[in-house]
């Protein structure tokens, strides 16, 4: 894994959104000879509304063709930005609930192309908010986050890692290799004493080296408290267009709560971040 991306698995929806992840997934796709699945996975009022009582079947009607115009929206985006003789195909999601079913598609991906939630329109706003990091969590595939804005944004160029010592990082490190190779500059942050750099073994930018990336690290001692907030602060003072990091957390009564620094970057992310859990 990590080595070459030939697979990419795109979240699509009606949101304006799912054009922007299209479109950022179709030109990676092409520099890196890699094909593409648009997956749509939107939730049906139907299926995230509890029934109210006495509701007449007129109601019941309307959010299923919402739901049918929804799907033929995101459906014409794809068929308007699939590039020509590049492989895209579309596969559908339609059980619930979306995250695991999605997690099981993304098993056969390199790749996932996910949007930060944001506020959503029509019945998008049903969407899960905790949809990118649960279906990372799940399926334990990598993937690319991208900001709910509205800039188109650029393949990376310059990229952040944020290192530690950890099995999240080490794959979301591994994940982003064909990124790295490709990038004009890669600095390493991190905080806190990394034991193997200082014993004169092997090190991040030593491994990054052995993958023919050559990068800068910067190391710290403690680790902030806001480490999130400065973590983001960081990448936009190094013009950064793509984060690195791990995706941290853990599970409590079947749900995925996520970590302070992860909850922070992915509510307050205004560039791509790729991540791994």
């Amino acid at each position: 894994m990590g080595n070459e991306l030939k697979q990419l698995l795109v979240h699509a929806d009606a949101t304006p959104q799912f054009a922007q992840r299209l479109e950022f997934a179709c030109r990676l796709a092409a520099l890196h000879g890699a094909g593409i699945t648009a997956l749509y996975a939107s939730p049906s009022a139907s299926e995230a509304l509890p029934v109210a009582s006495g509701m007449g079947p007129g109601l019941a009607v309307r959010r299923d063709n919402t739901q049918d115009t929804e799907l033929a929206r995101a459906k014409s985006v794809f068929e308007q930005l699939r590039p020509a003789g590049q492989p895209a195909a579309w596969a559908e999601i339609h059980s619930f609930p979306l995250a695991p079913a999605f997690a099981e598609q993304a098993l056969y991906a390199d790749l996932l192309v996910l949007g930060q939630h944001g506020p959503g329109e029509g019945w998008s706003t049903l969407m899960p908010a905790d949809f990118p990091e649960t279906v990372i969590a799940l399926s334990g595939r990598p993937a690319l986050v991208l900001p709910y804005t509205s800039a188109r944004p650029g393949l990376p160029g310059r990229v952040v890692i944020a290192w530690k010592p950890s099995p999240g990082a080490a794959r979301a490190v591994a994940a982003a290799l064909p990124l790295l190779r490709q990038a004009s500059a890669v600095h390493i942050l991190s905080w806190g004493a990394d034991a193997a750099a200082t014993a004169g073994g092997p090190n991040i930018v030593s491994h990054l080296q052995a993958h023919g990336v050559k990068a800068s690290w910067q190391r710290e001692d403690a680790e902030p408290e806001k480490l999130g907030e400065l973590l983001l602060s960081r990448a936009f003072d190094l013009q950064a267009d793509l984060l690195v990091m791990g995706c941290y957390g853990r599970t409590r009564a079947h749900e995925w709560v996520l970590g302070g620094v992860s909850r922070t970057v992915l509510k307050s992310m205004t560039l791509p971040v790729l991540m791994a859990h």
